[in-house]
């Protein structure tokens, strides 16, 4: 008896094998495809949506996440295709997945089954464990969301390094952080170190502020129990730095304002938010010369440059950026004529005018080399010039477009870009435009008033040819030096006595 038992078990089991080799097999054919939207490895914390994306047969019934519905699209909702299934599911508390793939099960008319997985995997996120990182390098940042082009994601701006994050969802290589209770903002991976599961969310209260200056830069500290995020916007009418601290609460009780101020005027702060901190500081020139603020310990520092001592090309030090290099070939035209030769050329013709001038000039790179744009930066940064001029050649896919134009993030380094675009024009090109809130990477910093200008189209054969043309890049380099002492003029004009006169009709 125990002998016919144990063939009819083997004979079962046989039996159930083939079924699943069968259904394996058919599956191919009932599931074409299946996605997370987005497409990538996620964290999600409660309140956030798990949308599953997924193509099969029409007229199947589809589960995910052990039975909840996912809907077949109308074909009008699904660019004309049929058999397109979405569900969304929002994570409640209490919910947990631990980096594992989605898999979604559909039924077929005939009750054959089929499923299939996700090839990225999903987090849930436990709220009473919170996930923390601190920021790494020189050159961490925030972004504002997941939006991305050629240029990148738009920076919300620098952070210094050991800044804490509260890290609350996950998108790929990009990390949302909690800035605030209605803030969130997004970090990419390789700025970012994760840390241990424990810690608490870094908060502060301020201390009392203590706002002064040396022979080179002006100074607002401000105590606080730890590094917190920050974000920082230079304004103008009036010119004034604004800047939000992240986490911290005012417990201030005065701020100390000592002698030898030059570039701050009057300085305060407001409670926006219970954990948004903001600092205002008003400059006492209406041009802005650039800022920077990291930590001392636990102390946010934030130094405010002075204008220089004589608003005048002799004496003034200039960065100059030729784009591209080396590996990066950058544009090239239809001789042959390619953007990193011809930027280099402008750049050495503008460094020779401005140092006949009387200026000092700095430059990013000098030779046919290959000089990551990260390393520019931080080069600047060390050798902290008055101002940056940054030279490219556009290119688009349209032959007819040709001009130039002026490139600037900040709208305090927005009169800079303005006086270089009007030289620009003086060379005979036609205007392409100003553009401003520009996310490149040399218009990032903070510590020197900048500017990008795209000389012309290297894709336009009329650009082109004055592109290569030596004598016209000696007259770019010219007018590109009378922009900037433009530029210097326009600001001995604005001077003090804006600010003082704006300050008076205030009061």
């Amino acid at each position: 008896m125990g002998f016919v038992l144990l063939r009819y078990w083997c004979r079962l089991i046989c039996l159930i094998g083939l079924l699943f080799c069968h259904e394996a097999t058919y599956s191919q054919g009932l599931i074409q495809r299946i996605e997370t939207v987005l497409a990538t490895d996620q964290w999600l914390q409660p309140g956030d949506r798990l949308q599953v994306r997924v193509q099969a047969q029409p007229g199947c019934q589809a589960t995910f996440l052990g039975g909840k519905p996912l809907v077949e699209l109308d074909p009008r909702l699904a660019k004309s295709q049929r058999g397109v299934y979405q569900g969304t599911y929002i994570v409640q508390p209490g919910d947990t997945l631990h980096d594992r793939a989605i898999t979604v099960t559909v039924m077929a008319p005939d009750s054959t089954l089929a499923t299939a997985t996700t090839s990225n995997k999903i987090r849930f996120l436990n709220p009473n464990e919170p996930q923390l990182a601190v920021t790494k390098g020189s050159l961490a940042y925030l972004n504002y969301g997941l939006g991305e082009d050629r240029l990148g994601g738009a920076k919300l701006g620098y952070l210094d390094s050991l800044v804490v994050l509260h890290l609350t969802g996950r998108v790929g290589n990009l990390y949302r952080v909690q800035l605030a209770a209605t803030q969130t903002a997004w970090v990419p991976q390789e700025v970012i170190r994760l840390l241990p599961p424990g810690g608490f969310v870094p908060t502060s209260l301020t201390g009392s502020w203590s706002v002064y200056g040396d022979s080179l830069y002006d100074y607002v500290q401000v105590p606080l129990d730890a590094r917190l995020p920050y974000r920082s916007q230079l304004l103008t009418e009036p010119t004034r730095l604004v800047v939000d601290v992240f986490g911290a609460t005012s417990n201030t009780n005065w701020i100390t304002q000592r002698d030898g101020l030059q570039a701050l005027g009057d300085v305060h702060y407001e409670q926006l938010e219970p954990d948004v901190f903001r600092l205002v500081l008003n400059l006492k020139h209406e041009q802005a010369w650039g800022y920077r603020i990291d930590y001392k310990g636990n102390t946010l520092v934030i130094r405010v440059k002075r204008p220089p001592a004589k608003l005048q090309l002799r004496g003034l030090t200039v960065a100059v950026d030729a784009g591209h290099g080396g590996t990066n070939v950058g544009a090239t035209g239809s001789t042959g004529a390619r953007e990193k030769d011809i930027t280099l050329a402008i750049a050495q013709r503008l460094r020779q005018d401005l140092i006949s001038r009387g200026a000092r000039v700095l430059m990013t790179r000098e030779t046919e080399t290959t000089v990551d744009n990260g390393d520019r930066v931080l080069l600047l940064r060390r050798l902290n010039p008055d101002l940056l001029v940054s030279i490219h050649v556009n290119s688009t896919g349209s032959p007819s477009v040709q001009g130039t134009s002026t490139y600037y993030r900040y709208l305090a380094f927005r009169p800079l870009s303005v006086a270089l675009y009007e030289a620009m024009r003086r060379t005979g090109l036609k205007g392409f435009g100003n553009v401003g809130s520009f996310n490149f990477g040399l218009n990032g910093p903070t510590e020197y008033p900048n500017a990008l200008v795209e000389t012309a189209f290297i894709s336009n054969a009329e650009d082109e040819k004055r592109l290569i043309d030596p004598q016209f890049q000696q007259q770019i380099a010219e007018q590109l030096t009378k922009g900037v002492e433009e530029f210097l003029r326009r600001t001995r004009q604005k001077g003090v006595g804006g600010w003082l006169s704006k300050k008076a009709a205030e009061q």
